[in-house]
């Protein structure tokens, strides 16, 4: 039982400080270390290692990071960047359009789908207009864990609660309940990168200039790529709530409209090679290090030993965001809803672990995968990257504000 917590601590003292000596790790090699660790000393076997591994998240993963690759290096991407941005003429507009918009579209696109896309956008902007990556990397986490906690397809955990909570039209309950806040806590996140970065928003108008198209055939197929992505989406929203019991897995959505690009690009190989392996990496190895950490029943045993109420807001928000950054924020979701569902929680509490799960992704980088597949990305495509210390300094007041915004709403 004590073997994977000693790994976990392990893991999470590693990716604090990355670097032992002289040798730099990469928080894809400090999970695979977890794995590896709970692997060979038999605290899981490689039969239960290997169904653990939620093939699910990793096609979906591997799907859009294909659609990215083909985006970004096609000149696409940038293309589409600087229609969407064009209309920011200073640093502080330019970083009220990451928060807002890539906050509200997370609430429909997903998250993790929004964190592949944009981080290569983002590092464009910061480039082209001399503003730290740092800072509009941290806008872009922020915008689509804060984004996706108003609606229930914005992540997986809110789908989680929105299937198996019985919660009666749920697009417009959790718009009734959180899209406010959402819009607050939006805000008060630029308000604390401003405060943080406060020497970084220069006054100097900011010149935007239309990138090329690169590969022309290549940025045609991109194109309809990501069209297919937002129609399929979209007409998941609508199978799932209307009633007729059926509805698209986002695995499904994201390897339907990668093939155009498959079938038809003449650089399918090259974009294979170039895709984040890496982050795929992490991701399978993070879900045997947290099944074998979830098979000890140590976490599940804290929480039933807490000694305070477990079902009021205030406690489900605090137990949201503080478990999550151990065994991640759908885990929690998972051993959290079987304690809520039966004790007949209210939809007001419901609500609170989604909020709760979902801002967890603020505190600390572990909170949400979304935030390793933007720092991994970024680490990938230049020499930027966020470390646990610099995310967390702007991290923690940004989380107790955003507690606090939605325990008062709430």
């Amino acid at each position: 039982m004590i073997i994977p917590i000693i790994v976990l601590l392990v893991v999470l003292i590693l990716i604090a400080v990355r670097q032992v000596g002289n040798v730099r790790f990469q928080i894809w090699q400090i999970m695979l270390f977890g794995a590896l660790a709970v692997l060979l000393t038999g605290q899981i076997s490689f039969g239960d290692a290997f169904r653990t591994i939620n093939l699910d998240v990793i096609l979906f993963l591997f799907g859009m990071f294909i659609i990215s690759q083909a985006l970004e290096e096609s000149g696409y991407l940038g293309h589409l960047s600087y229609n969407l941005f064009k209309r920011a003429k200073s640093v502080d507009s330019l970083v009220l359009f990451v928060l807002f918009g890539m906050g509200i579209a997370s609430a429909i696109l997903m998250n993790d789908t929004l964190a592949i896309i944009g981080t290569p956008v983002v590092l464009l902007l910061a480039k082209k207009h001399r503003i730290p990556a740092k800072l509009l990397l941290l806008a872009l986490a922020f915008a689509i864990t804060i984004g996706s906690v108003m609606s229930p397809i914005g992540n997986p955990q809110n789908l989680l609660i929105a299937i198996n909570g019985g919660i009666v039209n749920p697009i417009l309950t959790f718009l009734r309940f959180l899209f406010i806040p959402t819009v607050i806590n939006l805000f008060f996140a630029y308000v604390i990168l401003k405060l943080f970065y406060k020497g970084k928003f220069h006054n100097e108008a900011l010149d935007h200039t239309q990138e090329p198209i690169k590969d022309h055939k290549l940025a045609f197929l991109s194109k309809i790529s990501l069209i297919m992505v937002v129609l399929l989406i979209l007409l998941n929203i609508v199978l799932f709530f209307s009633g007729i019991g059926f509805s698209l897995k986002l695995t499904y959505i994201a390897l339907v409209a990668m093939l155009p690009i498959v079938l038809f690009s003449q650089r399918k190989i090259e974009i294979f090679k170039n895709i984040d392996w890496h982050t795929l990496i992490f991701f399978a190895a993070m879900f045997v290090l947290m099944e074998s950490i979830w098979d000890t029943g140590f976490f599940q045993s804290l929480i039933n030993k807490t000694g305070f109420n477990t079902t009021s807001v205030g406690a489900i928000l605090l137990i949201s965001i503080i478990l999550s950054q151990i065994i991640s924020n759908v885990p929690l979701v998972a051993l959290y809803l079987p304690m809520l569902v039966p004790a007949g929680a209210s939809v007001t509490e419901l609500i609170a672990l989604a909020a709760g799960s979902t801002i967890a992704g603020n505190l600390f980088i572990l909170g949400a995968a979304s935030n390793i597949i933007i720092i991994q990305n970024a680490e990938k495509r230049s020499n930027e990257t966020i470390t646990f210390l610099e995310f967390a300094k702007i991290g923690i007041p940004l989380t107790t504000i955003n507690f606090l915004v939605y325990f008062l709403f709430l």
